[in-house]
């Protein structure tokens, strides 16, 4: 199973790439980076994290294909993928932050990624294309330069069973944020199965790929805390499906219900702390990895064993060092998990 790290672009890019060199050094093979707004910008800091390092592949996870048009992504990834020689990889999801921002009301999502992944795809093969799609528009446009590759991966994230097919129909790879749980993994795996069913695909050759945010402490009530805040904002940018808990078993009561309803979008810290007060830790079980390296370790083995090809941390620490998290996942963790998975 390959290993990955998802940042925000929360720090400034010297101590990002210091992360991404840090993750180079613990043998991750991945190093994402949030197309999130407002921080700072995602194909900036990967290019000087590109400079910087010499084996890691690099991406952003996600970019969506309404605050970017995926001419501009083209683009884009086919710059990081020259600077990096080769190794950029691409992750297109529905996306969520910004758009109010934006004025981005960011309809049809399935059909949106679809079109802006043949749009990419023609676009990084050398193509002058045009495009009138029902959600994504080009006019007889081409990349005036040759990209390194035709084939960057591209990967589609989703938290949703018809996201989820498309990727198993199309894309070299699927994410799925918070899917610890066995039943979490099974509905993602059968998802991705009936889209790759529908074109004669099978899973093999598609990197299944889990996102989750995670701490690891000698002292679990300190991890499982840390990681609230993450499934808060999940209960926020999911209402009121709530795709993710779900796919997981888990049931949002009415008073957790309450106290996001009509909560826009945030990284607002006191805003999420609040609602993470009312979290549960059976909520924490099903869709993080939080504890000491033992008890991260043994669901991470679990992940492992289901089918997963890649598992992406997404670092997160009560005191901000994300450094001493991504080396004890490289550390601690995983040396456990390659002997548990065996």
């Amino acid at each position: 199973m390959k290993t990955g790290v998802l940042v925000l672009g929360h720090d400034p890019s010297a101590r990002l790439v210091g992360q991404c060199q840090l993750a180079e050094a613990g043998g991750y093979d991945y190093f994402w980076h949030a197309d999130e707004r407002f921080f700072r910008e995602v194909y900036g800091e990967l290019a000087c994290c590109a400079v910087g390092t010499s084996r890691i592949r690099l991406g952003p996870c996600v970019t969506d294909p309404h605050s970017r048009h995926p001419a501009l992504t083209a683009m884009a990834i086919a710059t990081l993928d020259e600077i990096s020689g080769g190794r950029a990889a691409l992750a297109i999801g529905a996306g969520v932050s910004g758009f109010r921002e934006l004025g981005i009301p960011g309809q049809r999502p399935v059909v949106a990624m679809r079109e802006a992944v043949g749009l990419i795809r023609r676009l990084l093969a050398g193509e002058t294309v045009d495009v009138q799609g029902e959600v994504v528009r080009f006019h007889r446009g081409g990349l005036h330069f040759r990209p390194v590759r035709a084939d960057v991966p591209i990967y589609i994230a989703s938290n949703g069973r018809h996201g989820q097919a498309l990727a198993g129909e199309i894309a070299d790879g699927a994410i799925m944020p918070a899917c610890v749980s066995d039943r979490a993994l099974g509905v993602f795996l059968a998802n991705l199965r009936a889209g790759a069913a529908r074109v004669g695909r099978t899973l093999d050759g598609i990197d299944v790929v889990v996102r989750i945010n995670t701490c690891v402490s000698r002292d679990s009530r300190v991890a499982r805390d840390a990681v609230k805040p993450g499934i808060a904002r999940y209960l926020i940018s999911q209402q009121p499906i709530f795709h993710t808990f779900v796919a997981a078993g888990l049931e949002v009561t009415e008073d957790l219900r309450a106290l996001v309803r009509g909560q826009e979008y945030t990284q607002d810290a006191a805003v999420l702390e609040g609602i993470a007060r009312a979290i549960p830790d059976a909520f924490v079980e099903a869709l993080s990895l939080a504890g000491t390296a033992e008890e991260v370790a043994a669901q991470a083995a679990g992940i492992a064993r289901a089918g997963v090809t890649q598992l992406v941390i997404h670092p997160m620490s009560p005191d901000g060092d994300v450094e001493g998290q991504i080396r004890l996942f490289a550390e601690e963790v995983m040396p456990r998990v390659r002997r548990a998975a065996v």
